[in-house]
């Protein structure tokens, strides 16, 4: 019998493919182990290289010696002896000195070795102050201090030295008025948006509009870079008007406080106020928004009695000089006319005032005040005596103090007390 040996081409049809995929899975996985293996080597010989161009790292900080972001400054801090710490943060300023206005000139301050400025102040009376920072020549706010005036021109902060008591300016438990905020088109103030004024009107607490008897009415008008909101926002008029009413130390009354320019080009600069035409152009505007739109308002709005016995007019600094110039030119419609510290120092009182008569003038009051560090108080005394030659009854008032609102809040609290007496 003859042995049958196996067909090996039998099968190998069968068994090639896989033997040949079998050879290339592993000589492919070959290449791949011995590919990584050198990425693998050329990363570390570059990490080495690297490490080694590195210089030599520091040692970690301990923990109470790691840098830690600057904690917030405290300022103003004003201390039970009335004395006001005020600070600012700055280290890489060479000079900073905080101007306070009742002050004459800055107050200098030091640095520490966080680089925070400092200085302290003697003991300052009770009263509300404005103050900013001067930072190598640069005027600054106190950023820690979100309390700040309002003001076209500048912005500074407010810190109030509280008293044993209550003060006339503060918001004490008594009945308050209201105060209303108005916006109108006016045809007359010339550099407003849209040609969009506006004016604040005080009404007393328990104000009715619809009463039997008119109340009297005081326009009050503010200052150079002031907008309307100057006498309730730093004045504090209208708390200032709630406390006298619940002593009772004055009538009830509404108050105007209207914006109080005629060109808005007026409040730009300060040169302004070295060229009387451009001041006599900003009066007569503004006299015409007055008379014309704002006082017509009021009394068409408002419970208000259009009796020159019943209607007075006051400011402070160019407001001052509009409130002589409008009353004094108008005596038949105000029988009561003040100024506060009046920004007169450019007016020609025998050309503005020509025809002014004190007999047909007739009026109950003018009152005029200063104070005796205001560098408006020459022209003011000049103005004075101006009046006295032409036999005009004025009340003259000297307090103690600068051109700020600390002496115009308390203008205020005498002046109102005078108006709208017995007829």
């Amino acid at each position: 019998m003859m042995e049958t040996k196996p067909e090996r081409n039998a099968i190998a049809p069968y068994y090639a493919p896989h033997y040949a995929a079998a050879f290339l899975q592993l000589h492919f996985s070959r290449m791949k182990y011995t590919l990584w293996n050198l990425s693998l080597t050329l990363s570390l010989a570059i990490i080495s290289l690297a490490a080694a161009a590195q210089p030599p790292q520091k040692p970690a900080q301990p923990a109470d010696q790691a840098v830690r972001p600057a904690g917030p400054v405290r300022s103003p801090e004003v201390h039970a002896d009335r004395t006001i710490t005020f600070r600012y943060r700055d280290p890489a300023a060479l000079k900073a000195a905080v101007a306070i206005d009742v002050n004459g000139a800055p107050l200098p301050m030091e640095k520490d070795a966080d680089g925070i400025w400092s200085v302290t102040t003697p003991a300052m009376a009770p009263e509300i102050y404005g103050y900013h920072f001067v930072v190598d020549g640069i005027s600054r706010l106190d950023s820690s201090n979100p309390q700040a005036t309002p003001n076209l021109v500048g912005l500074s902060n407010l810190v109030e030295v509280p008293g044993d008591g209550p003060q006339p300016w503060d918001a004490r438990d008594v009945p308050h008025g209201i105060v209303h905020h108005h916006t109108y088109k006016t045809a007359t103030v010339l550099g407003l948006s849209e040609n969009q004024s506006d004016y604040y009107v005080y009404t007393p607490p328990g104000y009715d509009e619809k009463a039997k008897q008119s109340y009297p009415v005081l326009y009050l008008l503010h200052g150079w870079s002031d907008d309307a909101s100057g006498w309730t926002a730093v004045g504090q008029a209208n708390l200032i008007l709630d406390n006298l009413l619940a002593e009772g130390k004055i009538k009830p009354m509404v108050v105007v406080m209207p914006l109080g320019y005629g060109d808005m080009a007026f409040v730009h600069d300060h040169d302004v106020w070295n060229h009387a035409s451009t001041i006599d152009h900003n009066v007569s505007l503004f006299e015409k928004s007055l008379l014309t739109e704002v006082l017509q308002q009021v009394e068409a709005e408002y419970r208000v009695s259009k009796r020159r016995e019943d209607r007075a007019i006051t400011g402070l600094s160019m407001g001052g000089l509009e409130s002589l110039t409008i009353g004094l030119e108008h005596t038949d419609m105000f029988a009561y006319v003040g100024g506060f510290s009046s920004a007169v120092h450019q007016l020609d009182a025998t050309q503005t005032f020509a025809t002014l008569d004190p007999k047909k003038a007739d009026l109950k009051l003018l009152w005029i005040a200063c104070g005796v560090d205001d560098q408006l108080i020459a022209p003011n005394r000049k103005f004075i005596e101006w009046l006295k030659g032409k036999n005009m009854p004025v009340t003259q008032i000297e307090t103690p103090g600068r051109h700020t609102w600390s002496v115009w809040r308390d203008n205020l609290i005498h002046f109102t007390p005078l108006l709208f007496g017995e007829k």
